[in-house]
């Protein structure tokens, strides 16, 4: 199953897999329930998960229901704890959207759940990140993960996310990292061939490796950055049973109200 699983992330395109890897995975999700690992976002347990990975699979990453990974468990239940996310609506913008996130967000907040990819079939909007099409503070807040480092100016994406969120509004704004950590960011323009940046920066579809300096950047684009190790609230047993990133640090990026 990891060999299949790394074959498809490696060569079938992102918009196939968006539209149909879940019908896959749901029936998978029948012949796998049990009680060992619990998906918060579905609330359901199975005695195993999938592996996932392009290179080197993690075992028990990904749920067959939900769909969701380690890092997706992990801000479901920081957004329960540590929010309003789920007591009030939102006017939420969802940039390259988890299928995991999707249905229940929308449940949650309907017509001010917004959805927005430059590929993606399932997205409402489609957008490029370093134009959002909406005017300035229009939403609540936003959530992107794992997108800058596939874009051409980071620090633009990050800055038009900023424009669009109302003041006193937040963003939560995910990437990578690929330990040990470089002082600062790598990049470099002139790479284009798809093995050099698999070498150099983690997959041959990223443009560049984050460092240290990540919530400088964030920074850079207006953000005031808070920098919340929440995984270290869980119990070693709690991390397993969830299957947590152990290493994850939120980054919730503020907008200084006027």
């Amino acid at each position: 199953m990891k060999y299949f699983i790394s074959f498809a992330l490696r060569y079938i395109p992102r918009p196939v897999l968006q539209k149909f890897s879940h019908i896959v995975l749901k029936i998978m999700a029948v012949f796998l329930k049990g009680s060992r690992y619990t998906c918060p976002v579905e609330n359901k347990s199975y005695r195993k998960f999938l592996p996932y990975g392009r290179l080197q699979p993690r075992k028990n990453a990904l749920c067959p229901g939900s769909l969701s990974l380690e890092r997706h468990r992990l801000l479901w239940l920081y957004l329960q704890s540590k929010t309003d996310f789920f007591k009030k609506k939102y006017h939420f913008l969802h940039v390259a959207p988890e299928l995991c996130f999707m249905e229940k967000f929308e449940a949650l907040h309907g017509e001010g759940y917004i959805t927005g990819d430059i590929e993606s079939p399932l997205a409402k909007v489609k957008m490029d990140i370093h134009q959002i099409p909406f005017e300035d503070n229009h939403f609540d807040a936003a959530m992107c993960n794992h997108v800058m480092e596939h874009v051409a100016d980071d620090i633009l994406a990050m800055s038009e996310i900023y424009r669009v969120i109302k003041p006193g509004g937040w963003a939560i704004i995910q990437v990578p990292f690929f330990y040990p950590l470089p002082e600062s960011t790598q990049e470099d323009k002139s790479v284009t061939d798809p093995k050099m940046r698999e070498k150099l920066y983690g997959q041959d579809d990223h443009v560049r490796l984050y460092g240290l300096d990540y919530p400088k950047r964030l920074a850079q684009a207006g953000f005031e950055v808070v920098e919340d190790d929440y995984i270290h609230s869980f119990s070693a047993e709690d991390i397993e049973k969830y299957r947590l990133p152990k290493n994850e640090i939120i980054y919730f990026c503020k907008k200084k109200a006027n």
